[in-house]
């Protein structure tokens, strides 16, 4: 019976303490942002654009902490074990938090169990995009080419089991023709390989080609997303090209730790969707980098996890892409 007392003091004082911990929030210190990747690249733009916006609502310090490596996993890994207390978060994408479920046999972090969903900031689309000497200028006229000559029919990427590699993947298999994936060590040299004729075409993202499509060496022939891209408003969606099923674009997200207040997670939510609902900022990210703002509730980005993990996990598996 007093074990019984002594435990259940135990959990009341535990919860008065997430209580206390979470009306405090963030007075304390500084919020720190991880970002898994290096800087320059989407998950640091919108990082540092929205936790602008975010350290003025919450009269906090954000700061963006960097940690590249091993397909995002090492800075995923940290914020994983770090304390659920609302200062540390991550910068998820499609590749963190869904694909590499799949691409790694021991991922060092579970992205549904280690990870509350704050919200999904945005999608990058994928476009599809073809040497010009191809001489193609739509989808449909690619897809001819290709079953014309199978024994070319390749298709560069930024790496194995990237949304790149998986949209090449999906389109092999919507147009049933076995397609060579060729795997780069990024993006500029996939894309400096398509530009020299090595490589037919790719699919990547809208920014990252756009100087070689206006220097005459790329074509764009279609964007992945829902709707078409104010950067490039004469491309095609692939839908309206005649593809609804290549529709595979990535995205990027904020989670906190599991176990992160509920308050925390909420005042988070409202803060960063109104950041991402501000003239400027949707302007920036739109038009700048042609991403497709969204500001999601938590439980709308959770759905969206599970189901891209479930999806592409399969289509990982079909393509047999591992990163060991």
């Amino acid at each position: 019976m007093h074990r019984r007392l002594v435990l259940a003091a135990g959990s009341a004082l535990g919860l008065f303490a997430t209580a206390v911990q979470a009306s405090d929030w963030p007075a304390a210190k500084p919020i720190t942002w991880v970002v898994p990747f290096a800087p320059g690249g989407s998950t640091d733009v919108v990082a540092r654009a929205v936790g602008q916006k975010l350290s003025v609502s919450l009269k906090q310090a954000v700061v963006i902490d960097n940690r590249p490596g091993a397909g995002g996993t090492i800075g995923v890994q940290a914020v994983a074990r770090a304390p659920a207390d609302g200062y540390t978060l991550i910068g998820g994408t499609i590749s963190t938090h869904a694909i590499n479920a799949a691409l790694y046999r021991k991922l060092p972090y579970d992205p549904v169990k280690d990870f509350e969903p704050v919200t999904l900031i945005a999608y990058v689309p994928n476009v599809l995009m073809v040497n010009s000497a191809l001489g193609v200028n739509t989808v449909q006229k690619l897809v001819a080419w290709i079953r014309r000559n199978p024994e070319k029919a390749s298709y560069a990427s930024s790496g194995a089991g990237t949304s790149t590699h998986l949209t090449g993947a999906q389109m092999a298999e919507l147009i049933k023709v076995p397609m060579q994936h060729i795997a780069y060590k990024g993006s500029p040299q996939a894309l400096q390989d398509v530009a020299a004729g090595n490589v037919p075409f790719l699919f990547d993202q809208l920014t990252a080609g756009l100087p070689l499509v206006k220097a005459g060496k790329l074509k764009f022939l279609a964007v992945t997303t829902r709707t078409r891209s104010p950067l490039a408003p004469d491309v095609p969606t692939t839908a309206e090209a005649g593809f609804p099923g290549l529709d595979l674009v990535s995205w990027q997200a904020l989670y906190a730790p599991r176990g992160t207040p509920k308050a925390v997670i909420a005042r988070l939510n409202a803060d960063v969707v109104k950041a991402l609902r501000s003239p400027g900022l949707t302007s920036k990210l739109e038009t700048q980098f042609g991403m497709e703002v969204v500001g999601s509730t938590p439980a709308e980005l959770a759905a969206i996890t599970a189901a891209d993990t479930a999806r592409l996990g399969e289509l990982v598996r079909r393509s047999g892409a591992t990163a060991e």
